[in-house]
């Protein structure tokens, strides 16, 4: 196994996208020739915009593809707040998925419910009786260094045996969601961060220099690798 963490520095945003784009390519091709199969957890924020832009001019088979969520909110799925909204409105129609290859939230539970749901969603798609391994999973970094829906500080950093957990005290709104656990996070093959631009520069050094106990710090795949893209303003203080 190559080392745990790559960091790969490149020029600007588009270049954040174009190898993002590749990266995507050659896992979702590895993963369908070996297990005919591509499981991808999304995130949303600016993770959504590069896909967008990148994943229409990557070359792979799309039927083969499954998507889930690192989080999602508990929102009407046509809010502008949905990640899978977001996704549906940006990639379904320039890409070929269909809405039915995206694993999506119940909106219409309370988060604990919707998060016990989603377990069971995705306990469909992973062997029985152990944690699920995401061949990639696809994560944002926040202003405050929190991943998926696991905020600094928040005790949901500590939770060790639920795939899944629902949160209703998100410190950014809108409060009630679900997100993955560190467990699931950290037993992917991959886990891949994209950050582009200047403002982001402070929070990648606390992270990657300084290693800060921030919960983006926190994704270290056990039997995996955690790849950040950077471009040269988001890594300009390391």
């Amino acid at each position: 196994m190559p080392s745990n963490k790559v960091i790969n520095i490149v020029l600007n945003e588009s270049a954040v996208i174009e190898e993002l784009s590749k990266l995507v390519e050659r896992l979702a091709n590895d993963a369908i020739k070996r297990d005919d199969v591509f499981k991808v957890g999304l995130s949303g924020g600016s993770l959504a915009n590069f896909l967008s832009k990148g994943l229409p001019n990557i070359t792979t088979e799309w039927s083969k593809w499954k998507l889930f969520f690192c989080d999602e909110r508990v929102v009407p799925l046509d809010s502008t707040d949905s990640t899978f909204g977001v996704y549906k409105n940006s990639l379904i129609g320039a890409v070929p998925l269909s809405e039915d290859q995206f694993i999506k939230i119940n909106p219409q539970l309370p988060a604990e419910e919707a998060a016990r749901d989603y377990i069971q969603k995705m306990a469909v798609h992973f062997p029985p009786d152990e944690l699920p391994r995401f061949h990639l999973l696809l994560l944002g970094m926040g202003p405050d260094g929190h991943t998926c829906s696991l905020f600094p500080g928040h005790r949901l950093l500590e939770e060790t045996s639920v795939w899944v957990a629902p949160i209703t005290d998100s410190p950014k709104p809108p409060p009630s969601r679900v997100t993955l656990t560190f467990p699931v996070v950290n037993n992917a093959e991959v886990c891949a961060f994209a950050v582009s631009g200047q403002g982001k520069a402070e929070m990648v050094k606390r992270i990657l220099k300084d290693k800060e106990q921030l919960p983006a710090a926190r994704v270290y795949p056990t039997k995996g690798q955690v790849i950040w893209i950077l471009d040269q303003p988001a890594a300009s203080l390391l």
